[in-house]
């Protein structure tokens, strides 16, 4: 859904960079209340992997493609704040290097794909949490259905933005039927890949994965065909999770880059190459009329290859790497910085102040009695 120059005019499109500015500058601000020296690493990995996930454009209809923006997935692994400045530092890579979505509709892009995605989705994230009933399954439903409605919202935010400062004079209802309609079902697509993500970040690290932290239900006994609280426990210092200290968070780390490499590597080669949603609809709409030429398409990596390399997939190979590269550098330099602001700021109250993961938090097993048997957690 990468806008291109010329779809919106100029004062809507400074507008939007208005917004996105300012979306930014409070995110920069609340991300260092999310942030710790293990979710930091974490928020790079995750701008590098909605980077390589989304040069995986998949088949949704006849002729048309999709692929992640990014906003929930982000939103629920590392929080929201920090989820908006994600997808802002893959949005700007793109736009520099890889010419694609407009530098001058670099704000509506942040606006539409990184804070209506973001909010969107983890608003809906949390509402779910709150009526499930608390644990793994729980979060990755969530999750799947956060991710869905982000699409068409984004869809809506951008035939909005369309309506105020087109630049092509075409029937807004029409339009406006046709972008979320083929983007409810990109979300499946999206709300797939958001949820096998956070599934399995949970499975191995669910300490680090921030909608899931709080979300446990105290430990049952049925006693006499019926559940009661199960008595609490001393207090005992807390301990990571055995899954969490059976993989520390610099080998999970690894294996996301590793993954993302892959991805943007080697699997795009075999994406689809049908124009994505908005491409598709501009098109049959007419209103790719008004689009302008890149002014970085002139890049040595433009359209996603490298220039002077004939071979296609080596030239894609070499660009994803590159792109993936540059993307996790510059994503870790930001939140690092915003890690060492929060340090020397005063608010750093270290790792225990961003609550607990999904199985760190459970009480302990009361002792076993012949009247009792253990239940599920509920």
């Amino acid at each position: 859904m990468h806008v291109p120059d010329g779809f919106i005019n100029a004062p809507v499109s400074v507008a939007a960079g208005a917004v996105a500015v300012g979306a930014v500058a409070v995110s920069l601000r609340g991300a260092r209340r999310e942030l710790d020296e293990r979710t930091a690493p974490l928020a790079g990995l995750v701008a590098a992997f909605i980077f390589a996930v989304q040069m995986l454009n998949f088949p949704v209809a006849a002729g048309t493609s999709g692929h992640l923006l990014g906003g929930a997935l982000a939103a629920i692994l590392v929080g929201p704040y920090t989820a908006v400045l994600c997808v802002s530092v893959v949005l700007l890579m793109q736009g520099l290097l890889f010419a694609d979505g407009g530098l001058t509709a670099l704000g509506v892009n942040i606006t539409v794909m990184a804070c209506v995605t973001t909010v969107v989705a983890y608003a809906i994230f949390r509402g779910l949490a709150k009526v499930l009933p608390a644990g793994r399954r729980s979060v990755t439903a969530a999750a799947f259905t956060a991710a869905l409605v982000s699409v068409p919202a984004a869809a809506a935010a951008f035939t909005l933005i369309y309506a105020i400062g087109g630049t092509t004079d075409v029937s807004l209802g029409k339009v406006a039927t046709a972008m979320i309609g083929v983007h409810v079902l990109i979300g499946i697509g999206e709300a797939a890949i958001t949820a096998l993500t956070v599934g399995a970040v949970i499975a191995v690290r669910p300490d680090l994965v921030h909608g899931a932290r709080g979300l446990t239900a105290p430990l049952k006994l049925r006693v006499g065909g019926e559940l009661i609280d199960a008595p609490a426990a001393p207090a005992v210092p807390a301990t990571p999770a055995p899954a969490a200290s059976a993989t520390s968070h610099r080998k999970l780390w690894a294996a996301g880059l590793v993954t993302s490499l892959v991805l943007a590597g080697f699997v795009s080669f075999y994406a689809s190459t049908n124009p994505d949603g908005l491409e598709k609809v501009a098109h049959d709409k007419g209103f790719d009329k008004g689009e302008k030429e890149h002014d970085a398409a002139d890049s040595p990596l433009a359209d996603y290859g490298v220039k002077d390399i004939t071979n296609t997939r080596l030239s894609g190979g070499l660009a994803g790497i590159i792109g993936v590269g540059v993307t996790v550098v510059a994503g870790s330099a930001v939140f690092w910085a915003v890690r060492r602001r929060r340090a020397t700021d005063g608010t750093d109250t270290g790792p225990a102040s961003t609550g607990a993961g999904v199985t760190a938090t459970a009480p302990a097993t009361a002792p076993a009695t012949p009247a009792a048997k253990p239940a599920e957690n509920a």
